[in-house]
């Protein structure tokens, strides 16, 4: 079985600036002697024929991508009349037409070749070459039965085709049933694609069956295989004497976790505390996951399988089963919990780590403690929280840790924005569900000074870590967050010149912080909001990379995710690293190991996040479709939210957007791109993001989770 050493050394040649396209045979020769190495290395180059990392032509001629002008990405459907393939190299986009893009469908990965550079601000223009690996095989969509045959139309409008069901594939179908198809048979010449319905998750408009349909639309299911089931039996539910041997003791500390009121898991605790010197030490430490999910078993496959949890207002799609996420991988009170620490003092004069330690540890927590708890002490003096302290003589040293807590988090969060980090600290909104899972109050999350409390201190720790594993160039997973593309920038600047805003950019480019000044000069909120989610896609998306390229919205250097192994898989897969590394069995074979497989755990961790994101989403629409749906007729307060040459978005104080159809208004709108304004033919009136505006609803589809407003006129 040939090794990564030989296709590396294939891959050298091929991308060497002197090598020309050459027959599979003659190349295949360059690498084995007798036959039986010759078809192993011939059988290697189809592979990676097959995985998109080189191109055979249909001469047989063997050579790398750029060779042929070809680049391997992702197609991303648009709803229009094109697409976009986004590079797996360069992050860049490659226009697509819909002649061109045959047969892919949205998240696919393909081969695309390159027919027309970029000139302007045109992107790259091509035509798929080859459908490297379909995204989607397993379709959620609505059931309609004709006399001898059936379709799905797929929940997901990104994937823009039925799909055929011959009727002995019905499997029980009925008309109007929400399901789910596999595909089995591609399009091919404009054809549509054919399925077989594999699940029946219940008829169309009932709360779970839509809540059901949208997590399975994205690639997600609650029930964990049978292995996964079988491994679990096997965990004791308690920490047991030998598992604390040569970890470092912190049961007497005072430690405690701070969550939201509805948390079930809590994988992170903390200690604050003021030393001799002045300086204040503090703790961050984290459920040591890793000890109960070992490397490759069943529990570490599925965990990597979900890439992350999903939640939705009424549910967890857990990425690990409730047996750890709630039990024995959760810092609850009063219990020993197996935990991987990373202690650091910090100078209170400039808010510097000076020294810090990574260690295994075990702990005890001292109190299960709420954000809204813990605020109304440090706001208000309030003092009820003693209730939670299994030892009252203790009582007074919490409230000393809780008090250093809160001044050693403002002095982070100034060091934080004086280096220039981006505050998008805007309202999220939270839906309120009676007992009965009707949505009955959509209101902004409370945010407080014990939030950012916990966020300074998981973002100090993510960093410090992914310092240290900087400098010892270990393999590492790291949380990137790169400069924003210098077209979009430009597109910025243009569009805040309109609103007459100044964007000055720092010499040498861009900065986090000449965001920020942009942010702070503007006073009325609305705008603020606005602009900043313009700005919001201004930035590239962050993302998880084995490189470590630093994260421009925190202005930090060393980022990564070390705080969440319940929930994200890359804190977990780190984790792995990190212990290995302490305890001194990092060896040559481990970093080789890491080095092979860390670029795909990073990938297929930022691609099952941005699912879940979508998936989270698609839900809070839902519920706020249905929360809206007896309120026709009602008039609201909102501000313009966006502008499209198609519509204009309004957002209620609640954070319901809806859409204001162009075709509804009674003049006719011209839309200015550069400015993302609407001004009138006849009546010169024009419409920019941030304008409050009274609106009425007018129409709701809770199933296609779409709200219709229409102004109000003066």
């Amino acid at each position: 079985m040939l090794g990564n050493d030989v296709k590396n050394r294939i891959l050298g040649l091929i991308n060497e600036t002197a090598y020309k396209p050459m027959p599979i045979d003659e190349l295949v020769m360059i690498f084995a002697e007798d036959k039986i190495e010759k078809s192993e290395v011939k059988a290697l180059v189809q592979e990676m024929f097959e995985d998109g990392e080189l191109f055979i032509n249909k001469k047989g001629k063997v050579g790398s991508l750029k060779s042929y002008s070809m680049v391997k990405g992702r197609y991303g459907f648009t709803r229009k009349t094109f697409g976009f393939v986004t590079s797996e190299k360069d992050n860049s986009d490659i226009y697509i037409d819909s002649d061109d893009r045959n047969g892919a469908f949205d998240g696919d990965t393909v081969l695309v070749k390159i027919t027309k550079e970029p000139t302007g601000r045109m992107n790259k223009e091509g035509v798929v070459i080859k459908i490297l690996e379909r995204a989607n095989r397993e379709i959620v969509g609505l059931f309609h039965e004709n006399n001898s045959f059936g379709f799905v139309i797929p929940d997901n409008k990104k994937f823009d085709n039925d799909i055929f069901i011959p009727k002995k594939y019905f499997s029980g179908a009925k008309n109007n049933d929400k399901v789910v198809c596999k595909i089995e048979v591609w399009p091919d010449d404009k054809k549509k694609p054919e399925g077989i319905i594999t699940e029946i998750i219940g008829q169309s408009g009932e709360r779970f069956v839509e809540i059901d349909s949208i997590v399975r639309s994205h690639g997600f299911q609650e029930e964990f295989p049978e292995k996964v089931i079988a491994q679990l039996e096997m965990i004791e539910n308690k920490v047991k004497p030998n598992e604390i041997e040569g970890r470092l003791d912190l049961r007497e500390k005072m430690i405690y976790t701070i969550d939201g009121d509805d948390s079930k898991d809590f994988d992170d605790a903390i200690s604050v505390e003021i030393l001799d010197n002045g300086n204040y030490e503090l703790g961050v430490h984290i459920a040591d996951v890793t000890h109960y999910v070992k490397e490759n078993s069943p529990l570490d496959r599925e965990a990597l399988r979900r890439g992350t949890s999903v939640y939705m207002v009424d549910k967890v799609i857990p990425m690990l089963p409730q047996k750890l996420s709630n039990g024995i991988c959760s810092l609850n009170p009063h219990v020993d919990r197996l935990t991987l620490s990373c202690i650091m003092e910090v100078n209170p004069q400039n808010a510097k780590v000076v020294r810090h330690v990574i260690s295994e540890s075990v702990i005890r927590s001292n109190a299960r403690l709420t954000y809204h708890e813990v605020s109304e002490f440090l706001e208000n003096k309030d003092k009820s929280l003693i209730e939670n302290i299994d030892d009252p003589e203790r009582a007074e040293e919490l409230f000393d840790s809780l008090r250093n807590a809160g001044v050693l988090s403002e002095l982070l969060r100034k060091n934080r924005f004086k280096r220039g980090a981006i505050d998008f600290d805007f309202p999220e909104s939270k839906i309120i569900l009676n007992k009965n899972g009707y949505p009955i109050e959509i209101s902004p999350y409370e945010r407080r000074v014990s939030n950012k409390l916990i966020e300074e201190f998981m973002l100090l720790a993510n960093e410090t870590i992914a310092e240290h594993f900087f400098w010892l160039k270990t393999p590492f997973v790291y949380r990137v967050h790169e400069l924003p593309d210098n077209e979009k920038v430009t597109i910025l600047k243009e569009y805040l010149n309109e609103l007459d805003i100044m964007l000055r950019i720092s010499k040498g480019g861009i900065r986090p912080s000449d965001l920020q000044r942009v942010l702070d000069s503007i006073e009325d909120f609305e705008i603020k909001q606005a602009v900043g989610s313009i700005m919001l896609r201004t930035l590239r998306q962050a993302r998880y990379s084995p490189e470590c390229l630093g994260h421009f919205g925190l202005a930090a250097t060393y980022y990564c995710h070390f705080t969440s192994p319940i929930r994200r898989y890359p804190d977990l897969q780190i984790h792995r690293i990190i212990k290995e590394q302490i305890s001194g069995k990092l060896s040559d074979k481990r970093i080789t190991h890491y080095e092979n497989i860390l670029y795909g755990v990073s990938d297929q961790s930022s691609v099952l996040e941005r699912k879940a994101e979508m998936a989270e989403r698609d839900v809070d629409d839902y519920y706020k479709a249905v929360f809206m749906s007896d309120k026709v007729g009602d008039e609201f307060e909102g501000h313009i939210s966006g502008i499209t040459n198609f519509g204009i978005f309004v957002e209620l104080p609640n954070g319901v957007e809806g859409m204001i159809s162009l075709d509804s208004l009674s003049d006719y709108y011209i839309y200015n791109e550069r400015s993302r304004t609407l001004v009138g033919e006849t009546t010169k009136k024009v419409y920019k993001i941030g304008q409050k505006h009274k609106v009425k609803l007018i129409k709701v589809e809770v199933e296609t989770r779409k709200i219709d407003f229409s102004f109000i006129q003066k």
